[in-house]
């Protein structure tokens, strides 16, 4: 059965409030659990709440020292390794965004210049003038990719006609065995 989704605004009522902080606070407190056992994984957590005087501690006091101490004895390149933020977020899918749009835009460059290049094959009239600086290099490249393409295929299908057919091979006779020498003993 699937929960509905919560929404999520300040609980105005005091009551649901706290049991709802209590309910998710233990929840947090067992993923962390789950966590460091499942990977393996030194973890803790430290829970600040408004309904407590002292912070909920997970593993134990001398459990969150020591993943602390251990975290603070790290070298800042350590630290920061695979440290991830918003903005580092928020970089990395920007930048992802913008190969991808240079890839599309390269692709549609390249639709453009096929489309003009079969029309242009099909008028025999080609329009060159029309054309900028950046749309005749795609567009010779384009022409260059089509004759190496045209390149392999020709030398595929020679060699496919040049290789003897199956009936035609000829096969080597077989090696030729010895006869069996017996010599006899007589007794």
């Amino acid at each position: 059965m699937t929960r509905k989704k919560v929404k999520l605004a300040f609980i105005v009522n005091d009551t649901a409030r706290k049991a709802s902080y209590n309910k998710r606070k233990m929840g947090f407190l067992k993923k962390v659990e789950e966590l460091s056992i499942l990977c393996g994984i030194d973890a803790c957590a430290i829970v600040y709440g408004p309904y407590e005087p002292q912070p909920d501690i997970w593993p134990s006091p001398l459990g969150v020292q020591n993943v602390v101490f251990k975290f603070r004895s790290m070298t800042e390149l350590e630290h920061n390794k695979k440290k991830f933020n918003q903005e580092d977020y928020l970089k990395q899918r920007v930048s992802k965004a913008r190969d991808q749009l240079m890839k599309l835009k390269r692709a549609n460059m390249e639709n453009e210049m096929k489309l003009f290049m079969y029309k242009s094959l099909q008028e025999n009239e080609i329009m060159f003038q029309n054309l900028s600086m950046e749309e005749l290099n795609v567009l010779f490249w384009l022409i260059d990719q089509n004759l190496k393409d045209i390149g392999v295929r020709i030398l595929e299908a020679s060699q496919i006609i040049s290789a003897p057919s199956p009936g035609q091979l000829q096969m080597a006779p077989p090696p030729q065995l010895a006869a069996p020498t017996t010599t006899r003993m007589d007794h």
